[in-house]
């Protein structure tokens, strides 16, 4: 199979959809690899060591979507790279619909098949979004300490505090794994840490992680109120696979928070958690409404790209070299957990929540396989 490689052209995106080292294992397995030229320059991935890797080093992204069977990406392709898309190509990259109607209708058009990362399942969850929700995660709590500086309209709070003055208050809503990193840190930089969530065995196993260096509360609407009217940093970390994240702050809650605390929407992928939210960018990433400063990068994990791009790797290649192996029908008919990422097929969203949330035709996966 030919394997397409192009660089990512997203806002301060610098992560790639595969290493040389990822590259070596699909060459020497007798597939063709072809990468966009200079698609991993800024985090120190050569043309030099893709070549030595036995890539295809090609100067357009025309040239990569022409020329490959399957495109491995990072982050969702843009509307133009939609075009480029043929109903013979399989598309392997996230891609969060729920949140992105016109890339659907442009995915659909195409009548590519889009595998999405974010809802390939697995033994343990999502093993494809884990790795980035593992950075997001632990990201928020930096990005959180530098919005609460005075210089980002926060209130001017240092999150552990010093002896004799009081640590801030930090608010985690979700505790799955994005929202469990960030409790990581957050009690490492001896923050006041409460992790609110629905799933009282996840509770219970986070209050057998943190002991008492943190809080564990059912999430209920009041409890919520209450503890974000306190909070001076609030981490929005809840995941509905597949679907838009729900609404949990709504704009009037916002004035009962303190001024200048902030908001990080780490759901920002899946349309946010907060009401107030819009996607910003690494070049612009904080706003503030009515006081409160907001943090809504939807791809917090860029910024890392290097840590971020291995990791992924590390996730994703297995699914690569089967799809790879065995042709998309074959591969998604032999793994189940692989077969849940279709999103889009043959002109036709194939995942159910997606065509939920975006009010368009559904049809299942069972029928293109």
């Amino acid at each position: 199979m030919r394997i397409g490689v192009p660089k990512e052209i997203k806002t301060q995106e610098y992560r790639v959809g595969l290493t040389p080292d990822s590259v070596l294992e699909l060459t020497r397995a007798g597939h063709e690899v072809i990468v966009e030229t200079d698609a991993g320059a800024a985090i120190d991935f050569t043309d030099g060591e893709y070549k030595a890797s036995g890539a295809k080093i090609m100067p357009t992204p025309e040239d990569v979507f022409d020329n490959a069977d399957m495109i491995v990406k990072v982050k969702e392709p843009q509307l133009h790279e939609c075009e480029m898309l043929r109903a013979d190509q399989t598309l392997f990259t996230y891609l969060h619909l729920a949140a992105d109607k016109p890339q659907a209708e442009a995915l659909v058009k195409s009548k590519c098949w889009a595998v999405a990362y974010e809802t390939v399942t697995g033994i343990e969850g999502l093993p494809l979004l884990r790795p980035m929700s593992e950075v997001a995660g632990r990201m928020s709590i930096q990005v959180g300490a530098r919005c609460l500086e005075m210089a980002s309209g926060g209130r001017g709070v240092l999150l552990g505090g010093v002896p004799g003055v009081e640590a801030a208050n930090v608010v985690i809503l979700g505790g799955g794994v994005s929202g469990f990193h960030a409790a990581q840190m957050a009690v490492g930089m001896h923050a006041d840490v409460t992790i609110f969530d629905l799933n009282l065995n996840r509770l219970e196993e986070l209050d057998t992680i943190f002991g008492n260096r943190v809080q564990t509360v059912y999430s209920t609407r009041g409890a919520v109120a209450e503890a974000v009217a306190q909070a001076d940093l609030v981490i929005g970390a809840v995941l509905i696979p597949g679907a838009a994240a729900p609404k949990l702050i709504s704009r009037t809650m916002l004035q009962t928070m303190k001024r200048g605390a902030v908001l990080v929407d780490i759901a920002i992928d899946q349309g946010g958690c907060f009401e107030t939210s819009k996607a910003t960018t690494h070049d612009d990433p904080f706003y503030t409404v009515d006081g409160i400063v907001h943090y809504c990068v939807a791809n917090m994990p860029g910024a890392v790209a290097r840590t971020s791009t291995l990791a992924l790797n590390n996730r994703t290649l297995p699914h690569v070299v089967n799809l790879a192996n065995f042709g998309r029908k074959d591969a998604l008919t032999k793994d189940h957990h692989l077969r849940m990422g279709l999103n889009v097929a043959d002109g036709h969203i194939t995942h159910a929540a997606v065509a939920e949330d975006l009010a368009m035709p559904y049809k299942s996966v069972e029928e293109f396989i």
